[in-house]
């Protein structure tokens, strides 16, 4: 069945934006309750979308830079309307006066952590993320728009919310109740067979993008995580994966694609997404595909030794069978020269720590300093970040967290961060 041709949804605020909003922010006022009043706020006359930031020094701890490994000791680092002004030893570095000070004394300092897929539903989810560490953040996708709006809650109140990257809602055969999100996709409702012809596939990422979406998430295997699907099964072809990177291309913005069996994963990268998530079963053709293209890999570590844990028999031993299979392909990734991404595919109201797939990223063999990477440097440059994202020095984003130790010697302290600050705000 043919779709009617519709012309894109107008990209400004719309009543249906302000109601996905709303569903968002639902329980925020509850949250923001606990925020410090030294948090700032936007100021209303340079426009709402202004993003708001404060000024912090960060004081007497261990600085290390992940893009070069530096480690300086006895640190300062000033930041200044949520942007670092100035990092280096003490006493080479101006202090402006009056400026609230963190003593970081006997701690490490590092750039805020970046999970790059992560599921945001609600302001609690956004929240639990900040405060494991991660101060950037990729959406996978939500059911009816809530991480655009999560996103806009970042801006406005930085100790509330990640910055975020948002996926607005998954372009899949079923979309189930997101016909629903909003009223240009319902029509799809009525196709026989889902959404699988390119007027429809067009139409999901149009609608996306109408909405503000900065990036387009799609699949081409069933998931791992329901115990009656196959994530061997392939519900999409690379022709039909094509139309999806072509209609995202066309508005400048690129796909990440949910992924499994070795023929999914290769048919994904040549169609062309930006990066591959799960990637369990990709082959060596696939990841030297990948370094040709510069294609990034995240594969979402966490997520599948979370199966392993789980009480349902079926997943339990999907997990166990899958993680190591996966756990090599991340080393051949590495060792292939493929740019990795860590995410921890966190949903369902339940958030992992970013930091334990950095620490899983080092247990697939990765060294210390590169498992750091793919939270830090590495995911910023597929965020489309890096000049702002994942390092403390000048002109970059005043996110940061303190830990109790030397992270390149134990990367498990990174699950337990003693301080988060997002835009200079304390969390």
């Amino acid at each position: 069945m043919c779709l009617e041709a519709i012309p894109p949804p107008p990209a400004s605020v719309t009543r249906r934006g302000v109601l996905a909003g709303a569903a968002a922010l639902a329980g925020t006022a509850a949250l923001s309750g606990t925020a410090t009043a030294a948090s700032p706020s936007a100021d209303p006359a340079r426009g709402g979308g202004t993003p708001a930031g404060g000024d912090l020094v960060i004081r007497g701890g261990t600085l290390l830079d992940p893009a070069t490994g530096e480690v300086t000791e006895n640190a300062v680092v000033v930041i200044t309307g949520g942007t670092v002004r100035a990092a280096g030893r003490a006493g080479t570095v101006a202090v402006p006066p009056g400026t609230p000070v963190l003593d970081a004394h006997g701690q490490w300092v590092l750039p805020g952590l970046v999970d790059a897929h992560i599921h945001l539903s609600t302001a609690a989810e956004a929240r639990s993320a900040l405060h494991q560490g991660a101060t950037s953040a990729r959406s996978g996708s939500t059911t009816f728009f809530q991480d655009i709006a999560v996103r806009e809650l970042a801006r406005h109140s930085p100790a509330l919310a990640p910055r975020l990257t948002a996926a607005g809602v998954f372009v899949t055969p079923d979309l189930g109740d997101t016909v629903l999100a909003d009223p240009d996709l319902t029509p799809l409702a009525r196709l026989k067979d889902g959404v699988r012809s390119a007027e429809a596939l067009r139409r999901v990422v149009e609608v996306n993008l109408a909405r503000g979406a900065d990036v387009i998430k799609t699949r081409v295997n069933e998931r791992a995580g329901l115990p009656e699907q196959d994530p061997l099964a392939q519900v999409y072809s690379r022709e039909q994966l094509a139309e999806i990177v072509s209609a995202a291309r066309r508005r400048g913005k690129g796909v990440l694609c949910h992924s499994y069996s070795e023929r999914g994963c290769h048919d994904a990268v040549t169609a062309g997404i930006r990066s591959l998530e799960h990637g369990v079963f990709v082959g060596e053709r696939t990841l030297r595909e990948m370094r040709r293209r510069d294609t990034y890999f995240t594969p979402t570590l966490t997520a599948i030794a979370g199966l392993a844990e789980s009480a349902d028999p079926v997943l339990a031993e999907r997990g166990r069978a899958y993680l190591p299979v996966l756990k090599r392909a991340v080393l051949a990734a590495h060792e292939l020269g493929v740019p990795l991404a860590a995410g921890t595919d966190s949903s369902g109201g339940t958030v992992r720590p970013i930091g334990r797939e950095v620490e899983l990223m080092r247990a697939a063999g990765l060294p210390a300093l590169d498992a750091l990477r793919t939270a830090t440097t590495g995911a910023a440059r597929l965020l489309g970040t890096e000049r702002t994202v994942g390092r403390l020095a000048r002109g970059f984003a005043g996110d940061a967290i303190l830990v109790a130790g030397d992270p390149l010697s134990d990367l498990t302290i990174l699950k337990h961060p003693t301080r988060v600050i997002r835009a200079g705000v304390p969390v």
